[in-house]
């Protein structure tokens, strides 16, 4: 054991009160911890045990991920947010398959050459997975170290990191890796929280600089305040006299990337001469629905839904799947995912497109 009291009084603390009974904890392979660490980026431990456990049934290892469609992949990651991260997983796992005959690596530069991963989950893989010494760096980590050191400024600049970095790896013992791993993430996610922080509890909380202070939630500073743009757009139910809607499936990159959502339309007084000319399909009735927004990370989404009641589709528009383009009919599976935002409006247009208005 290192002789740091820092590691040794939150080994102490975990092996009473830590978490040993998440999913991902048993048996903890490279594969299951990785898709655990990618998941959990961003996203609260509650919401992601059900998508864990539910993605593990489906792609219970890396050749059944890498062998996959990426549609199906998407599917299973629809609702957990930052879909880049299912892109990534499903790319990774096809590199694993073919440079590493399918054998997880455990090698820090190997795993950082893997999109996706990043230096800390790199770390988390080792020291849970492969048992090896490795630092790891996520957010709770983070908020641990700046409190219990009262380390100024935002994380996100660079000798604020770097001097992170060096206290991680300071703090990491040499013996119960993976245990001090799990304990100080546990820590920040339970006790050392972003509100209100349960500083009576922590077994740190003697050395803790920050609660020296009487500030602890000033620890980490914040991120420069920016002004989040606002996006503006209208997006279009088409839906024919069967009830089916039709979707188009988005680009890889940038936002609900490889998901199918609904087509966009920018300027509204172009509605009919755009499905028109785009679709060759003709507008019966068109209702403009209450608008609704969508907060990404770097800009909100203000969009108008319209519901647009056109005529059957001709045939060479029923059949342009190779164009990225599917009629949809609600209860039906759908070869890929649908944002959480254009599912719930979906579920709540009358699916009846005969009823009076």
């Amino acid at each position: 054991m290192s002789s740091d009291t820092f590691a040794t009084q939150l080994l102490q603390w975990f092996d009473q009160h830590g978490r040993k009974n998440l999913p991902w904890q048993h048996n903890p392979t490279p594969y299951r911890v990785w898709v655990s660490e990618i998941m959990l980026q961003q996203t609260q431990v509650a919401t992601v045990i059900p998508y864990f456990e539910r993605f593990m049934a489906a792609f219970p290892d890396v050749e059944q991920l890498a062998t996959a469609p990426l549609d199906t992949v998407l599917t299973h990651w629809a609702g957990l947010g930052y879909y880049a991260r299912g892109r990534n997983l499903h790319k990774a796992a096809g590199q694993i398959l073919t440079e590493y005959n399918g054998q997880f690596p455990c090698k820090q530069a190997d795993l950082e050459s893997l999109p996706g991963i990043g230096r800390s989950t790199a770390g988390a893989i080792r020291a849970i997975a492969c048992g090896q010494q490795a630092t790891i760096l996520d957010g709770n980590v983070k908020r641990v170290l700046a409190r219990v050191h009262a380390i100024p400024g935002w994380p996100g600049k660079t000798a604020v990191q770097n001097e992170l970095w060096q206290l991680a790896e300071q703090h990491t013992p040499s013996t119960r890796v993976a245990d001090y791993t799990q304990a100080i993430m546990d820590l920040g996610a339970t006790l050392c929280r972003r509100s209100k922080p349960d500083c009576p509890g922590c077994p740190l909380g003697q050395r803790c600089l920050a609660k020296q202070q009487g500030n602890p939630q000033a620890y980490p500073g914040k991120k420069p305040r920016k002004a989040k743009p606002v996006r503006h757009c209208h997006m279009l139910i088409l839906r024919d006299t069967c009830g089916d809607v039709l979707l188009e499936r988005r680009p890889n990159s940038g936002i609900w990337g490889g998901l199918w959502s609904l087509p966009e339309l920018d300027q509204y007084d172009r509605l009919e001469a755009c499905l028109a000319q785009e679709y060759s399909l003709n507008v019966t009735h068109h209702t403009v629905l209450q608008p609704r927004q969508h907060v990404f990370t770097h800009f909100t989404l203000q969009f108008t839904p319209i519901l647009v009641e056109v005529e059957n589709a001709p045939n060479q528009v029923k059949e342009m799947a190779s164009h990225a383009i599917v009629w949809y009919k609600a209860g039906q599976a759908l070869p890929g995912g649908l944002p959480a935002p254009i599912t719930t409006l979906l579920a709540q247009i009358d699916p009846d497109p005969h009823d009076e208005r």
